[in-house]
């Protein structure tokens, strides 16, 4: 992978466990990050473009080879953030894992496609720590699966390319997590590079690296704490309303389709497709538009776009939450978006996160980020600096994001722990980048 990690406390709290576990040191270490995706949502299963970077927080497995023992070879896996152990069989493509979660499924189908394709995997023991929070639309699913298939790389001595990792773990979540998804999170945590970011074409895989390295510029992941599952349904039947679309249509995928068709055939795709056509449409010229706006140093247009993509997810796509766009309410109320003041130079775009399926706005993992929030009351004190914002993730909860000048970051830690009113034990309020 092209990602390159530090992998210090994290790995080495990994390395305890790994210890205290199996009693002995790891020898191996892999890692894959989290994503935020500035702008393209919902697209990428429909072949649009996507803008996706890589955050700092991670996925690590730490791991040794295990001699081998009378039997079918297994690996024995270890979830900090579940406190479970599962074993999976190595032999054989169809085999389950033996005890755990749901976390287990998409290491399971990873090592699968493996097997599938011949590589022979040696026994081995490990444990898995990620910072990326769970369901909050920020892909812990796909930096689960692109670490686990970069451990098991290293283990068999058997590389294969960024792209067709990224297209085996997609497999993965399909036929084992039982989740539909497009390729972006699986593509941005394998091939997302330092201070840029990733202009993804989901249907040809073509990939161009966007500069986005500018100092006094920082993305900020707040957290609504609204967790999302991507297969409770309503992923699923998003990604059906527009396969139905299309073929109303009469064109392979809404990536072919323009906004003039879907205005035509408006009362042959009833009210919902016709919605569901018109944010694809549209999100996909939003992206494509973004991605001129970042080389060109347009900052304004930039947050112009990600304003008007979330309201194309709340009203169109209806994967946004009162949470998320209490956030997105809050931020523009303080100067965040198109319509600030002029005068103002300072830049912030929000991300905020996922909502519960069927009413947010995102790609991913019902639950998430979003902010500015203290003690039950809204703070918006300093938060003048913001410049646009929107939901992040497959939306149905989770997080939110924006862009902000370094000096203007202190003050949106302390205004932003938690909008939930019931936030999970483990809720944490804001991330930058």
């Amino acid at each position: 992978m092209k990602w390159k990690t530090t992998m210090t406390h994290q790995h080495d709290r990994a390395g305890g466990v790994f210890r205290d576990l199996f009693g002995r040191q790891p020898q191996i270490a892999a890692a894959a990050p989290g994503r935020v995706n500035l702008i393209g949502e919902h697209v990428d299963y429909c072949g649009g473009f996507v803008l996706p970077m890589a955050i700092e927080r991670e996925t690590v497995i730490v791991a040794a080879r295990r001699t081998v023992v009378a039997g079918e070879p297994v690996a024995r896996v270890h979830s900090t953030a579940c406190h479970e152990t599962v074993e999976i069989p190595l032999g054989t493509r169809a085999s389950r894992p033996r005890g755990g979660g749901g976390w287990s499924q998409y290491v399971a189908g990873v090592v699968a496609g493996f097997v599938d394709r011949g590589v022979v995997i040696p026994p081995f023991d490990a444990v898995i720590d990620s910072t990326v929070p769970l369901g909050g639309g920020l892909s812990s699913s796909a930096s689960l699966e692109v670490a686990v298939a970069t451990l098991v790389i290293a283990l068999a001595g058997h590389a294969i390319e960024p792209v067709e990792v990224a297209l085996l773990c997609q497999q993965a979540e399909h036929e084992f997590a039982g989740v539909p998804c497009g390729v972006m999170d699986q593509c941005a945590s394998a091939l997302c590079v330092r201070d840029h970011l990733l202009l993804l074409d989901c249907r040809s895989l073509d990939i161009v690296q966007v500069p986005f390295n500018r100092p006094d510029l920082l993305v900020l992941v707040t957290n609504s704490n609204i967790r999302h599952a991507l297969n409770n349904g309503e992923y699923a039947q998003r990604r059906s309303d527009c396969q139905r679309a299309a073929a109303i249509l009469g064109v392979a995928s809404l990536r072919e389709a323009t906004l003039g068709q879907v205005e035509a055939f408006r009362d042959e795709l009833g009210d919902t497709g016709f919605r569901r056509a018109r944010h694809v449409v549209t999100e996909i010229a939003r992206t494509q538009a973004a991605a001129v706006a970042l080389f060109e140093g347009d900052w304004d247009a930039l947050g112009g776009l990600m304003a008007e993509s979330h309201e194309s997810l709340r009203s169109d796509y209806e994967v946004s939450c009162a949470e998320l766009d209490l956030l997105v309410i809050l931020n523009r109320s303080a100067g965040v978006g198109p319509d600030r003041h002029a005068d103002d130079r300072r830049r912030v775009w929000w991300l905020h996160g996922d909502a519960p399926r069927g009413r947010g706005g995102g790609d991913g993992d019902d639950g998430g980020c979003a902010g500015l929030s203290a003690g039950g009351r809204p703070r918006l004190h300093d938060v003048h600096d913001a410049a646009g914002g929107r939901s992040a993730g497959a939306c149905m909860g989770g997080c939110q994001q924006a862009r902000s000048l370094n000096d203007c970051v202190g003050t949106m830690f302390d205004a932003a722990p938690c909008v939930a009113s019931d936030p999970p034990a483990d809720a944490e309020g804001l991330y930058g980048t």
